[in-house]
C-alpha cells in the first residue's frame, strides 16, 4: 500500500478529512476520545459525511466529565457513536491479578491493564476497516514529535492511520472549537489538556508538555497506552 504522505502533508485539515472520506468510504472510521482534538476531527468528519462511522472506547473508568460530554456530543449531532468495551473474562482476570488499581504497582501492571481496557477494544473497532482517523497532534509530546498525517498501520493489519490534526497547534485546536461553538471536555478549563481513565489522569503544572498529566508516575517517554504504538 503506497500512501500519499507528502501530498496530505501539504493539505489542510479538513481536506484531510475530505480525501479519506473520499478515498475509504464505509471503510473509514474514527476512534474518539473527546478529548479537545477529537472534537474538531469529530466536527469535520460529521461535516464531511453525517453518517460516518465513529467509535469510542469505555474503559469503565472515564471521568463523569467524560460521560457528560459523550451525552452532550450525541445530542448536538443526533448520533449514536459505537461503545467498545472490555471484555468481561479479560477485566474480570485483570481485577485478581492486580486489584482495583494495579497499574501504579509498575509499568508492566500499567500496562496490562490498558491492554484489557483500550487495546484490545481497539482491534475490536478496527478489524474489517480499512482506515482510522486519531487526533493526535506532534506539538502533544515527546512521543509524537515525528508524527506523520498518514501511517501504515502495522498493529491492526496494515491499515491506513490519518492524523489530520498532525501539524495543528493547541492554540489552533481552540481557535477552531471557539469559532465553531464545539462542546468539550470541562476538564479543560482545569488544566487538564489531555484526557484519559479518571485515576490515571492529573491537571498539569506549568511548563509541562501536554501529556505529564496522564500516567505521571511514569517517564515521559513510556506515556503511551499502547493505542498508538508501533506494530
Amino acid at each position: 500500500m503506497t500512501l500519499p504522505v507528502a501530498e496530505l502533508e501539504q493539505m489542510t485539515a479538513p481536506t484531510r478529512v475530505a480525501w479519506a472520506v473520499r478515498e475509504y468510504g464505509a471503510g473509514l472510521t474514527f476512534a474518539c476520545s473527546f478529548g479537545a482534538e477529537d472534537m474538531v476531527v469529530l466536527d469535520l468528519l460529521l461535516g464531511a459525511d453525517p453518517a460516518a462511522s465513529v467509535f469510542l472506547l469505555d474503559t469503565g473508568r472515564l471521568h463523569q466529565e467524560t460521560y457528560d460530554l459523550i451525552q452532550r456530543t450525541r445530542e448536538r449531532y443526533g448520533r449514536v457513536f459505537t461503545v467498545y468495551v472490555p471484555h468481561t473474562e479479560a477485566l474480570q482476570s485483570l481485577l485478581d491479578a492486580d486489584g482495583p488499581n494495579g497499574f501504579y504497582r509498575s509499568r508492566d501492571a500499567r500496562l496490562a491493564c490498558c491492554r484489557v481496557r483500550k487495546v484490545e477494544p481497539l482491534a475490536r473497532a478496527l478489524a474489517g476497516k480499512a482506515a482510522w482517523l486519531t487526533g493526535l497532534r506532534r506539538e502533544q509530546a515527546v512521543t509524537r514529535g515525528a508524527l506523520p498525517v498518514i501511517e501504515r498501520d502495522d498493529t491492526h493489519g496494515g491499515i491506513a492511520k490519518i492524523n489530520p490534526l498532525a501539524d495543528w497547534r493547541n492554540e489552533d485546536v481552540w481557535t477552531y472549537i471557539h469559532d465553531h461553538d464545539l462542546p468539550y471536555n470541562a476538564l479543560h478549563e482545569r488544566d487538564f489538556p489531555s484526557i484519559g481513565c479518571a485515576p490515571c489522569t492529573r491537571a498539569v503544572q506549568p511548563g509541562e508538555d501536554a501529556r505529564a498529566g496522564r500516567w505521571w508516575w511514569e517517564a515521559p517517554e513510556h506515556k503511551e497506552c499502547g493505542l498508538h504504538l508501533k506494530g
